[in-house]
């Protein structure tokens, strides 16, 4: 049976840990991750992950549905004091992660994206949506990225990183995997081009952080590919991941 209960205290255990975790752009000391808005929550529902606790803010009129054993009322201001969005909806769902291998990741006809110092929290999370989308078998988080568990990370997944399988913090070479890699460069006229690669073989393309790009161990075991752009050099990481990610589904449909 759900737990319906009322917090007023920003001295909660409960309230401090979300405060936490939202602050560090993490997982909760519990474990569980920050999914705040409706769409997140009902994203984790579908995609059968244990959602155990949900916070409501007291004006939220509209039912608030979970599979968890607790449903938290909280006053107004004190939601809006741990929420990381201005206009909130006034729900946050913790849900407890999903737990992957990485040779989850590399165990089909690989299609993997690889994240290099990526620290854009709504860019990493464009990427995992889009990788969802076109058809990748799962995303890598490098050292030096963002968290996946990232409430901003999470909520521009748009719910993605509740299903697709990711790893962070990869601590064997990619190269012992036995597929193709590439690495996203800006366009400069020498590099191969995305139309050129086959990206029907199982590969993996590494798209680097916003100011340097993908590092040079990276680029030292990686074939470059770009895309051709008029007028601007390079593509924002999101954009630049979603059109490399398109080009592979095409060839591969």
């Amino acid at each position: 049976m759900r737990q319906i209960e009322s917090i007023t205290s920003a001295a909660n255990p409960l309230v401090k840990d979300v405060r936490r975790a939202i602050a560090r752009g993490g997982l909760t000391d519990e474990g569980w991750c920050v999914a705040e808005s409706f769409h997140l929550l009902e994203e984790a529902l579908r995609s059968a992950r244990d959602v155990p606790v949900v916070l409501v803010a007291e004006s939220v009129n509209a039912p608030v549905e979970g599979n968890g054993r607790r449903t938290v009322v909280l006053p107004d201001s004190l939601f809006q004091s741990i929420a990381s969005t201005e206009t909130s909806q006034g729900v946050i769902a913790l849900v407890r992660p999903p737990e992957w291998s990485i040779e989850e990741l590399f165990s089909r006809h690989s299609m993997v994206v690889v994240l290099d110092g990526l620290q854009d929290p709504g860019n990493a999370g464009a990427i995992a949506r889009a990788a969802e989308a076109f058809g990748a078998t799962g995303l890598i988080f490098l050292k030096g990225t963002v968290s996946p568990y990232n409430p901003k990370t999470l909520r521009a997944s748009a719910g993605s990183l509740f299903r697709i399988p990711f790893v962070s913090g990869l601590t064997t070479p990619l190269q012992q995997y036995g597929v193709d890699l590439y690495a996203a460069m800006p366009f400069t006229g020498s590099q191969r081009m995305a139309g050129d690669v086959d990206f029907t073989r199982a590969c993996a393309i590494v798209i680097g952080g916003e100011g340097r790009g993908v590092s040079e161990e990276l680029r030292a075991i990686c074939q470059e590919v770009a895309i051709p752009t008029v007028g601007v050099e390079s593509l924002n990481a999101a954009v630049a991941a979603a059109v490399l990610l398109y080009e592979a589904r095409r060839q591969r449909l």
